[in-house]
């Protein structure tokens, strides 16, 4: 009986191999961030630069672009307040948003894994039909629901349209999160004398820190670059956040101070990149198709 050859792998033609792939993925993503890394560096270089700049060197080194973060910056009659109370509105916007998710999207995702009612799996399949759409297309109706409520033109009115267009997908996000945990894991706190929502609380969420921190930095995130509802129902100066701020320095004036817009720009990138380096570590826990207990 013939007896094909075993085959023997190379193990130095083995490490040449992956050592190639290595070298290409690491150089296709090299490829994608050096123009993010150029546009960043061009802010910051007319950050502290008097001109516009054509290359990448200041002209004429000046911080005249960061002044608003120490006083109000006046052009003719129209005055430029300082920076922080901004930055306020956008992080109350930022937060609320956050907590209005994160604690809706909890109790949503876990009825969508525990219980189940008529058109379930239905549901699931509308809520990413509609997370398609974007939220621009309900603009006049969200607008009219807010003026019945009387919200209009307050930073509520902002926080819970904004989180309202967010929860489903988040609900859907953290569902999977609880799908990964097994039924006998709640059903021994039951047994062991908790209430559904004890068990629930005491643990069941212990187990999903991971979805937790992705729901929420994602919510925060969302929250901190929201455009369209702010600049929406907002009329009062003193509400803009940040995104709206940023579209005034350029639309409102003649004259456009470079410096001080990419000033601006950069300290609105800021916050963001922040809380990213601080709550990565819990992104890397995140497993497709399941949770690592923390």
């Amino acid at each position: 009986m013939y007896r094909g050859r075993r085959s023997v792998v190379n193990p130095y033609s083995y490490r040449i191999k992956r050592a190639l792939m290595k070298a290409v993925i690491y150089g296709v993503m090299t490829a994608a961030t050096i123009p993010l890394i150029m546009m960043y560096l061009w802010l910051f270089m007319q950050s502290i630069s008097d001109r516009v700049l054509v290359g990448f060197i200041p002209t004429n080194f000046s911080i005249r672009g960061w002044r608003f973060l120490w006083q109000e910056i006046k052009f003719g009659e129209v005055t430029i307040p300082m920076i922080w109370p901004i930055a306020l509105n956008s992080l109350i916007i930022a937060g609320g948003v956050t907590v209005f998710e994160v604690s809706i999207a909890l109790l949503a995702g876990y009825a969508l894994s525990r219980i189940e009612f008529p058109l379930r799996d239905k549901m699931l399949l509308l809520i990413i039909a509609l997370h398609a759409f974007p939220g621009i297309t309900l603009l006049i109706a969200t607008f009219y629901l807010l003026h019945l409520m009387g919200l209009i033109n307050t930073l509520f009115g902002v926080i819970i349209a904004k989180a309202a267009f967010e929860i489903p997908m988040a609900a859907w996000l953290i569902k999977g999160f609880f799908d990964a945990i097994p039924w006998d894991v709640e059903a021994s706190a039951l047994v062991d004398g908790c209430s559904r929502l004890q068990a629930w609380r005491k643990v069941i969420l212990p187990l999903v820190k991971p979805g937790i921190a992705a729901v929420s930095i994602f919510a925060f995130l969302a929250g901190w670059n929201e455009f369209i509802f702010a600049y929406t129902f907002l009329f009062d100066p003193n509400l803009f956040p940040l995104s709206v701020h940023v579209l005034n320095l350029i639309g409102e004036f003649r004259y456009v101070d470079y410096s001080l817009l990419a000033a601006t720009a950069l300290f609105y990138c800021i916050p963001p990149l922040v809380f990213f380096v601080l709550t990565q570590k819990y992104l890397m826990q995140v497993q497709v198709g399941g949770v690592k207990g923390a």
